[in-house]
């Protein structure tokens, strides 16, 4: 008898959801993506697709492929062990990308959530109970005790019919924000491996700078000891020694900053690669170990608009304000809800399942909002002007993208020429400098000439360093810009899952995201 009430209220409720699905509509606006703006190239000029070049190592020219893909590992371009070992690890072991990682699950699991909520509520309750009825009523049970054993076991189901779309425009909300939170995690993959790489790059030139530097202060100090014992001889006053000597403190005074920038350079190193700075990254970088790519890829501005998981993020943000549009309004609307209740009652647990203990009940429910002071009326309103926000917040991320790649491009051009001057002043420096010692040794130029020539080469030699850092980090910064090639994974993410009640860290793969 119970297995056909049972049977009875889910076809009820089966019938009328199958029914609402059918007849009902999701009100509010149906979610389009963005038209992409009408840009057939980065800059206002046409592009040149070749950068200058210099006589010099790292002064190769580079050339612009339009419209080639950027691959995934984009980082291997610059050709060292190092920085890909480095890279590897930080993709494991970065707290902020598998923080990102944990924060995508979540959201999964949101939109997991709110899907249950397309199925009826099914509870199964029992209820035992010892009670005494008061003398002044009738007794409760039939057989007229008034102290007695009340024992009750039933099935709940409940289901609100979703007909004005409120639960699937809730849902589409939660499927575009855990969409943004997938996006959001693929900026944080490709900022964490930006970073590196111009931490790399910047630890390169900063031993550059500083083997520069030290090479000077070595021939200084050796001028100095001559000077001094040609001051013993009288061949020059105590002013021409001094001057040098000042040279030198000066010279040695630029290693101290230098020393420091690169010790935090490392420690930045190390905590990008989820380790502590007393440990201190086991890689070192050169600039002689940095290939500089020669061949760029350059995707089209309507490709940017796909690739940028920034933008991507910015699209899923509208999409979400979009369905809550739809959320608010169908809020305002009726509701309708369907409760059904079969089970038994018995004042003997013995008993409790005989047929003629059966009970049921099956109600509906339609509740309309008459009067709230028009909080509901404002609740949409806000939703459409929260829409309204998004939809600038995603025009100004296309903006700021496109910016982003002209800019990196212009950087890559300019870097090209300023790396050719500086080493056309090195090469000029270097010779006035060479004259200048040779000159001074002979006693045909004074000390202050020597000082000048040797401050102009120090500071080519500088120059030209930071001019081939500068070409490495903006190619890196190229890459970033154009999205960093993450549609083309196909290998599943590393994620590190802690364990809640021990603390202990173990390392599951993510299926792959199917973008």
């Amino acid at each position: 008898m119970v297995v056909v009430a049972v049977r009875w209220i889910f076809s009820c409720v089966a019938t009328a959801v199958a029914a609402a699905l059918l007849a009902g509509c999701a009100v509010g606006p149906d979610f389009r993506a963005p038209v992409a703006p009408e840009l057939t190239r980065y800059t206002r000029e046409p592009l040149a697709l070749r950068t200058s070049s210099a006589a010099v190592s790292g002064g190769a020219a580079q050339h612009f492929d339009l419209g080639r893909d950027v691959p995934l590992q984009w980082w291997k371009v610059f050709k060292s062990p190092a920085l890909e070992a480095l890279v590897a690890q930080a993709l494991q072991k970065n707290p902020t990308v598998q923080s990102a990682l944990a924060s995508l699950r979540a959201a999964k699991q949101a939109v997991y959530a709110q899907e249950g909520k397309y199925f009826p509520l099914v509870q199964a309750n029992f209820n035992p109970t010892y009670q005494r009825t008061s003398a002044a009523i009738a007794p409760v049970p039939a057989s007229g005790a008034q102290v007695f054993e009340l024992d009750t076991a039933q099935l709940q189901v409940a289901y609100t019919f979703d007909v004005w779309g409120l639960n699937r425009r809730t849902v589409e909300s939660l499927i575009a924000m855990a969409d943004t939170q997938r996006f959001q995690t693929e900026a944080a993959y490709l900022t964490l491996i930006s970073n590196i790489v111009v931490a790399a790059v910047t630890e390169a030139s900063l031993r550059a700078q500083i083997d520069a530097t030290n090479g000077l202060i070595k021939t200084n100090r050796s001028m100095v000891n001559t000077l001094r014992q040609q001051f013993e001889k009288g061949a020059v006053t105590r002013g021409d020694l001094a001057l040098q000597e000042a040279a030198l403190a000066q010279e040695e005074a630029t290693l101290p900053p230098l020393r420091k920038a690169l010790q935090q350079n490392r420690d930045l190193i190390a905590a990008l690669a989820g380790g502590f700075a007393s440990d201190g990254p086991r890689e070192t970088f050169r600039l002689a170990d940095l290939h500089l790519p020669h061949d760029l890829p350059v995707s089209l501005p309507s490709q940017l608009i796909e690739q940028r998981p920034d933008i991507r993020a910015a699209q899923e943000q509208l999409h979400a304000a979009s369905a809550q549009i739809g959320v608010a309004t169908a809020n305002m609307l009726p509701s309708f809800t369907i409760n059904g209740n079969v089970g038994y009652m018995n004042t003997a647990l013995a008993g409790l399942l005989a047929p003629q203990n059966l009970f049921w009940n099956l109600a509906g429910n339609a509740t309309q909002t008459v009067f709230d002071g028009g909080t509901l009326f404002h609740l949409r309103e806000q939703a459409k002007d929260n829409y309204q926000a998004a939809a600038w917040t995603y025009r100004s991320t296309v903006v700021g993208a496109v910016q982003n790649v002209s800019d990196s491009l212009r950087a890559i051009q300019n870097d090209a020429d300023a790396l050719k001057a500086a080493d056309a002043f090195e090469r000029a420096a270097n010779i006035s400098f060479e004259q200048a010692h040779r000159q001074f040794q002979e006693g045909s130029v004074n000390v202050l000439t020597l000082l000048t020539s040797q401050q102009a080469y120090l500071q080519a030699e500088i120059q030209v360093v930071q001019a081939r850092a500068a070409r490495l980090s903006d190619s890196a910064a190229l890459f970033q810009a154009l999205g960093g090639g993450w549609w083309n994974r196909a290998e599943p993410f590393q994620a590190q899952i802690v364990n809640v009640s021990t603390g202990d860290i173990h390392t599951v793969d993510e299926p792959p995201q199917t973008h």
